[in-house]
């Protein structure tokens, strides 16, 4: 026996049949409740069973209960409740030692500042290994006021006299000597037996004066 159509209750063949919320309907009467507009399978939507299109499908309220006394006593008396439990818990626990356990991030900031303070660590001890390896502030300041009263010519180191047997040089500026074994010098002398000594100074003998010592090598020139 064929079943009867949602719409309009007649007999449903199967050639024309469409079984839809929970109803068969004639492919004719498949349409919406508001607007009979004919619907299909795929832009239908349902409610309490019948069939709506999208612009006439019943829109949902919301139903607002408002708080009746015997709710807000309830919802009173839930808070005392909750108030009491945490004050009787904090009594419980008062006094004890709480062991935090170290989470992945607190772990993580925890090695990144003991990394920081290794390096601070290093470089406060490099600044002192070099502050220690310097000569004290006096030393300095001893050397410092010796040395600046001195051209660059006359830092040379210790004389040697060399053997004979050197070059003739002649004095192009008048020098006097700062040390014993340097010798002075006019401009015009002849120096004898002038030996290289470094880049700065030569050892050699004042023809005018009969003395052998040190000569800043940039004073005199060859002859």
């Amino acid at each position: 026996m064929n079943p009867p159509c949602g719409r309009c209750s007649k007999p449903v063949y199967p050639t024309e049949k469409i079984n839809c919320l929970d109803k068969y309907w004639h492919k004719g009467c498949f349409s919406c409740e508001v607007c009979k507009m004919a619907l299909s399978m795929t832009n239908y939507k349902g409610f309490e069973k019948k069939p709506y299109c999208s612009m006439h499908y019943p829109k949902t309220s919301f139903t607002i209960v408002t708080d009746t006394p015997e709710n807000l006593r309830l919802k009173q008396q839930t808070m005392l409740n909750s108030q009491a439990l945490y004050k009787e818990d904090f009594e419980k626990n008062k006094g004890k030692l709480s062991v935090v356990v170290d989470t992945p991030e607190m772990q993580r900031l925890k090695k990144t500042q003991d990394q920081i303070s290794n390096i601070k660590y290093h470089e406060e001890f490099e600044k002192s290994k070099i502050r220690s390896d310097a000569p004290p502030p006096e030393n300095r300041q001893e050397n410092e006021a010796s040395n600046a009263g001195q051209p660059a010519e006359q830092m040379r180191p210790a004389s040697v006299a060399p053997s004979g047997g050197g070059k003739r040089y002649q004095a192009l500026y008048s020098y006097t000597a700062a040390e014993a074994d340097e010798v002075s010098l006019q401009e015009g002398d002849l120096i004898l037996d002038v030996v290289p000594i470094d880049e700065g100074w030569m050892f050699g003998c004042n023809q005018r004066t009969g003395k052998r010592g040190m000569l800043p090598a940039n004073y005199m020139r060859p002859v």
